[in-house]
């Protein structure tokens, strides 16, 4: 009898257990696309002298209907810092992120910044490109 009772058991608990595993779906993430649009989708830096940092901006606008808080910026690589506003973005104004781009070595330049916008669980991902040119 105790062994039928612990058997019972076992399928009730592994009913359960199925049962918590075929819940309804998470929600989409959403993404910062739908709160920011970039006044230029890619940037050009032009030509950058090996060595010599450039800082150049990025500009969006707050397509919503509320403050816009950008809660971080990041880049791909150590040789870009981008910079975050630190004021909220007012509904229909524009707001900037600075980014500043080392240029370690001469070449072409593909980067990338990832914005990262309160509410919004994925990044606005921006990019810019030029070409670094060596030291003579």
């Amino acid at each position: 009898m105790k062994q039928v009772g612990f058997l019972l058991l076992l399928v009730c608990l592994f009913g359960f257990n199925v049962n918590a595993q075929t819940s309804a779906p998470e929600v989409p993430a959403t993404s910062a696309e739908n709160a920011i649009k970039m006044v230029k989708e890619k940037y050009d830096i032009g030509k950058v002298p090996q060595g010599k940092p450039v800082t150049f901006y990025m500009e969006f606008l707050n397509e919503t209907k509320k403050p816009l808080v950008v809660k971080s910026v990041m880049a791909g690589c150590g040789c870009t810092v981008p910079e975050k506003p630190k004021e909220p973005i007012m509904p229909g104004k524009t707001g900037k992120i600075k980014v500043e781009y080392s240029a370690p070595s001469a070449g072409p330049v593909n980067k990338d910044v990832e914005i990262y916008v309160a509410g919004y669980n994925e990044p606005k991902v921006v990019y810019f490109t030029g070409e670094v040119v060596a030291k003579k």
